[in-house]
């Protein structure tokens, strides 16, 4: 699961935390993951996946952005991973609850079970 697979990773070069989802009692700064689409062909497996990074500024979420990013990228390094490209990254602050957080999109491809 590429979702696992990125977590495992950037939870250990990340300074915040990473979750698959939002928790109920979130830290002021953390990043999530989610798969946002996928495909699969002889084995071979290929994801959008969405890194959200929140902090308590607009600053901090942007230059927590830039990290991530960085650490994603860097991630093909491992056997699962083929080969990343960032697809896009932007200001993604939730209006409604006042949290600044960027997304970054990536197109991952890895190797399936």
């Amino acid at each position: 699961m590429i979702e696992k697979i990125l977590i495992e990773y950037l939870s250990e070069y990340a300074p915040v935390p990473v979750f698959m989802e939002k928790p109920d009692s979130p830290p002021e700064s953390y990043v999530l993951i989610e798969k946002t689409g996928s495909n699969r062909s002889n084995r071979i497996e290929t994801a959008m996946i969405a890194a959200q990074s929140y902090a308590g500024s607009m600053a901090e979420a942007a230059e927590l952005n830039r990290l991530v990013k960085d650490l994603i990228l860097d991630s093909v390094s491992l056997d699962e991973i083929g080969g990343i490209s960032l697809n896009s990254d932007y200001n993604f602050t939730d209006t409604s609850t006042k949290e600044y957080r960027y997304q970054a999109v990536f197109n991952i491809t890895y190797y399936g079970g």
